[in-house]
């Protein structure tokens, strides 16, 4: 697959500004602020008007068996979320990065992590689905399983195929190879480390063919990876690695000559820039990573909004998470403005992991970890009208 980048893409960063302040149609804190850690959340718009967010709770994150994954409801006209709902627990095994999201049939699924031994590279990603969701609180789950995946040996190919395309200077590191590629590489012909450890943070892709295009990423690999479903999300197959030094994380979207965009946290040495890839086949390869000029130290999100403008979310700063950004592209990034979400002049504050999505009046949905000073975190939830940014 070849698929010649353009010139500017390497050139993606701030050409105007914009104040925010108007844009903002509503904020709030989905519950106080408490001491348990609670990070990665996703929203979803139910059918019915209602909200559904969801975010992994606990004392710790990997190390912590406590964690699980909670979540709320704003339902439709109402002025402040309930109160938190258990949404999924893995007894004595932490819960991490859920994914909420609809298929093409209405379903809804919750995908997360399970992370075995305490170790990242150990997950296991697991699922419930219901229609049943229209209630108060919590969805009824009307059935639960784990998605296994199986790469064969075409992602070993892979992976040492697009190290070839890569900047001879290696710079990265990953669970498996702390410094060299030679050992990247080796690690993916191991059939065992390729079937697990891939993990959820951010929404897949629907396709109008029906195919949805889940994002996932290893840090045994320090890369990242698609599982494609052709059925609705009943059953789930790999799609070859994106592959680079640290694209983690990544945030689909579909541009209009029919490729799909994946930009990507950057997860390798310093400096740190957002990674972005491209795919001409519907997600099942992609072109090795390039680094944009987009700072980047935390988180990414991404969304193609309903009249093709390009909407990044992330924390496009060197040194920190105490600014969260929202950029907006009308021409595929070749240019973008930009403007503060969060903009915490005190430099002490986190905000990061945000969740993006769009609903048919054109407004701006998100949430994000919201974490101001130790000891007070807690998720906000921020609209925002794009005809007004």
């Amino acid at each position: 697959m070849k698929i010649f980048f353009p010139f500017l893409l390497m050139l993606l960063y701030v050409t105007a500004t914009f104040a925010q302040n108007s844009a903002v149609k509503q904020q709030m804190l989905i519950f106080p602020q408490q001491e348990q850690h609670v990070h990665g959340s996703s929203i979803v718009s139910l059918p019915n008007g209602d909200f559904l967010v969801a975010w992994f709770q606990g004392s710790g994150e990997r190390t912590a068996d406590d964690v699980r994954i909670m979540g709320s409801r704003l339902k439709k006209g109402a002025k402040n979320w309930s109160e938190p709902f258990l949404l999924a627990d893995t007894p004595h095994i932490p819960d991490c990065n859920p994914v909420l999201f609809l298929n093409a049939q209405g379903k809804l699924f919750l995908v997360w992590i399970a992370v075995q031994a305490n170790l990242w590279e150990q997950s296991i990603l697991r699922t419930k689905t219901t229609t049943d969701y229209n209630g108060d609180g919590a969805p009824n789950w009307t059935w639960q399983d784990n998605i296994l995946l199986k790469p064969d040996d075409k992602f070993a190919v892979e992976v040492a195929k697009k190290f070839k395309d890569l900047p001879a200077n290696h710079a990265g590191w990953a669970g498996y190879a702390p410094r060299y590629d030679g050992m990247i590489q080796e690690a993916a012909k191991d059939p065992v480390k390729r079937s697990i450890g891939w993990m959820t943070r951010i929404k897949p892709l629907l396709m109008e063919s029906g195919r949805i295009v889940l994002p996932l990423y290893s840090d045994g690999y320090n890369l990242s990876l698609t599982a494609i479903s052709e059925d609705h999300g009943a059953t789930w197959r790999p799609g070859l690695p994106i592959v680079g030094r640290g694209p983690i994380q990544p945030a689909l979207g579909l541009k209009k000559n029919g490729n799909l965009v994946a930009f990507m946290r950057d997860s390798g040495d310093p400096p740190t820039r957002v990674h972005y890839s491209e795919s001409s086949d519907k997600g099942e390869s992609w072109t090795a990573t390039r680094k944009t000029d987009i700072p980047n130290t935390a988180s990414v999100e991404f969304l193609v909004l309903n009249d093709g403008k390009w909407a990044f979310l992330g924390n496009d700063i060197d040194d920190g998470r105490y600014e969260l950004t929202l950029r907006i592209s009308a021409d595929e990034g070749k240019t973008w403005k930009r403007g503060w979400i969060e903009n915490d002049k005190s430099k002490k504050g986190g905000y990061s992991y945000p969740s993006l999505i769009q609903t048919a009046d054109g407004l701006l949905h998100m949430t994000y970890s919201y974490h101001p000073e130790k000891g007070k975190k807690s998720i906000k939830y921020v609209v925002v009208d794009p005809k007004l940014l």
